[in-house]
Order: structure tokens, then sequence, then C-alpha cells
């Protein structure tokens, strides 16, 4: 999905994974960040936030919850929006401030009052009982907690597995509720996805969520609260930022835009945010019709992968796509040409759209591409524990 680009824009990048493979400083199965990109680009969206009183949350999900990288990014955007609560863990132990909690997984109850203590900007709540065990934990830690109530997905926009949310025509009752329950004070709102990017084009635009959103926001002033976050997430980029502005959002959360990989980079190799990331596997062995098989372990079904650079020969050949039923094993490419030999243990670079933490991958950091000088900084698990 990124190949061309990242071979394009950040070629040191292919060239330094290759490399380290081929040395065998890197395992096959390895995404290779370039810290100094990654960097770059939350410096990039710290500013083009700050010029729109925009506030960013960061997410790290994709990238594998990685130290150093959580440590570069919160140079530039202190707070992350955490996924769950082994995230909100992560982050902590980077040195990251908490900002929204229960972003997309609610928090387990009995996980509230260690990931309350540390004091998040705000606890996204998706109903009533949530809610409820927010306020104890908090009256019990001797504090009031806020809370984003989390909107249910208009029909259409909600993905697989990623279900849950207070129904609009329901808020009024919901936040008449939360106004009786002690430990929590509402906060704001927020919905996902605010924004998606074209499956066909790659370019962003708002989904019925945004407006969901803003009217929500409406509705709880009238109530009489206030002043209110409105969190819009969704392939968050500098180019987004503008529409969040504009649709009176008061936070983004990007998370692929930190590492150049969301589907507009695919499709605009002119953005802002420069491609920090690519993925190192190897042949595993060809078949008999000629077609290789790499080692997998860090394919992701909605990764929009499409082709692989076979480093040896310079080969650019198209994956397969896989059923339902695929288990990431290996990942099949089309054969070669008879006159190219393609051998196991062959170096391939791909570049696709990662979330590093549901894999069995590595995750390997680098820096001092740019000045011609790589370094590979450290090697992980794809939790971001140390190897």
């Amino acid at each position: 999905m990124f190949l061309d680009t990242v071979l394009a824009r950040n070629p040191e990048l292919v060239d330094t994974a290759a490399a380290l493979h081929r040395s065998g400083a890197v395992p096959p199965d390895t995404y290779v960040l370039d810290l100094d990109t990654v960097e770059d680009n939350a410096r990039r969206l710290a500013a083009g936030a700050e010029r729109l009183g925009l506030t960013l949350w960061c997410v790290t999900k994709q990238f594998g919850r990685n130290p150093a990288l959580i440590r570069a990014v919160a140079r530039h955007l202190p707070a992350f929006a955490a996924i769950d609560a082994r995230e909100a863990a992560a982050l902590h132990a980077a040195g990251a401030r908490c900002g929204n909690l229960g972003h997309l997984v609610q928090v387990p109850r009995r996980e509230l009052p260690a990931l309350l203590a540390r004091r998040p900007d705000a606890v996204t709540v998706f109903d009533a009982d949530n809610a409820r065990h927010v306020g104890q934990a908090a009256v019990a830690l001797g504090h009031v907690q806020d809370v984003l109530v989390r909107l249910e997905p208009a029909p259409g926009t909600g993905y697989p597995g990623q279900e849950g949310g207070v129904p609009p025509a329901r808020l009024a009752g919901f936040a008449a509720h939360l106004e009786r329950l002690p430990g929590v004070r509402i906060a704001g709102v927020t919905a996902f996805p605010c924004v998606a990017c074209d499956p066909a084009t790659g370019w962003p635009a708002p989904t019925a969520n945004l407006a969901r959103a803003a009217r929500a926001v409406a509705l709880l002033r009238a109530r009489g609260h206030g002043p209110l976050l409105l969190s819009a997430p969704g392939a968050t980029s500098l180019a987004v930022l503008p529409l969040l502005a504009a649709a009176g959002a008061t936070h983004g959360e990007p998370g692929h835009a930190l590492t150049g990989t969301t589907p507009l980079h695919a499709a605009d190799p002119t953005q802002p945010e420069r491609p920090a990331s690519v993925y190192v596997t190897e042949v595993a062995h060809t078949l008999a019709d000629g077609r290789p098989a790499l080692h997998g372990g860090g394919f992701y079904p909605r990764s929009g992968v499409r082709r692989a650079l076979l480093a040896r020969t310079g080969l650019l050949l198209e994956v397969a796509r896989m059923p339902a039923e695929y288990i990431d094993y290996y990942r099949l490419l089309a054969a070669p040409p008879r006159r190219i030999r393609v051998r196991a243990g062959d170096t391939a670079v791909l570049a696709f759209r990662s979330q590093v933490f549901v894999t069995r991958s590595r995750v390997a950091v680098v820096a001092g591409l740019a000045s011609g000088a790589p370094r590979l900084l450290g090697l992980y698990d794809a939790l971001g524990r140390a190897l």
C-alpha cells in the first residue's frame, strides 16, 4: 500500500531495513521504524494543531506501544489516547501523560483504580454501568473524574468488533443519569470514526458521526455543561485538522499520521507527514509453481498490502490476497519471471497499514538515516518490551 511512497520519500529506510535483515541484526517478521521521521511527523502535527487551537492525543497501537517511539512523540504530543488498559500502562511507563482512556476499549472495572490514580484528562464511557464504575473508583480516590460520552456510530460507519455507545436519541436521559452520579463530571463527547478515508481514493471526509457529536455537544451545553470537549478521532492528520476545527472539534487523535501511513498518504505522497515504517521478512520456500512464500507474523487483514520488494534482485512482486480463514504463517507472492531465481532467505521489504499490537512481530527502531549514519537503537516485541 505504501511501498511506492516510502521508496520515493524515505528510501534510506528501505535500504536500512534490508541491510539489518541481511546482517542478521533483525529477524524476519520485523517492523522497522524510523525514529527521526516519527518525531518530525509529531512535531509537524503539534504545530498544525496549535495554529488551529486544537489538542492532539497521540495513539501508539499501530507501532506496538514502543517506548522509544513514545518518548519521541511525547516531546511534541505529551498526552495520549489509550486504546486499552495495557496501552495506558505502556504509555505511562514510557513517560507520556494520560489523555483519554477507554477510547475504543472500555477500561476493565478492576483496573480502574490504578489508572484513575494517574489522573487522566478524560475517560470515555459507553454505557451507564461503565460510568458507574468510573464514578465509584473516582470517589474512592477522592476526586471527580471527567468523562466523555461515546456516541453510538451512525449506521454504516462503524467497524465490526467496535460496537457500543449511547444512541443520540437517548443522550438526554443518559446525561440526566450522569448528572446524578457521584464521582463523574460530563466533560464532552466522542465518536468513532468521525473522519474516514474513501476506500477508492484515500481522501478523508467527515462521517455522519462528526455532525452527531457536534449536535450532542450542543445538547449537553443547553443542559448547562461546559466547557465541553469534542474528540473526533479517525484518520487524524495535518490535512484533516482544518476539517476538525471547522466542525467544532477540540481534540484529534493521530495514530497512523505519526508513521505517514493513513490511506491519504498512500493516495497522495506529497502529504507533509513522511513514511516512517516498513516490514522486513524473508522468503521461506518456493512453491512448485514458482510462487515464493514469505515468513509471516505481521500481516494485518486491513493492511492493504499489495507488493513486496525482494532486495537482492530489486524485483517487485504482487502479494496474494488472503481469505478470512487465512492464518498468518506465510504470505504468498506472485511467481517471478523465469529468468530470475528467488532463493530461500532472500530479504523482502513491504510497506502497509499496520496494527503491530495484534501481531507476533518484532519492532526495530532505527535513527540517523537522514545523516547517512543509520544505527539500530533497539529491538522490541509487539507490546513494546525490549528484547
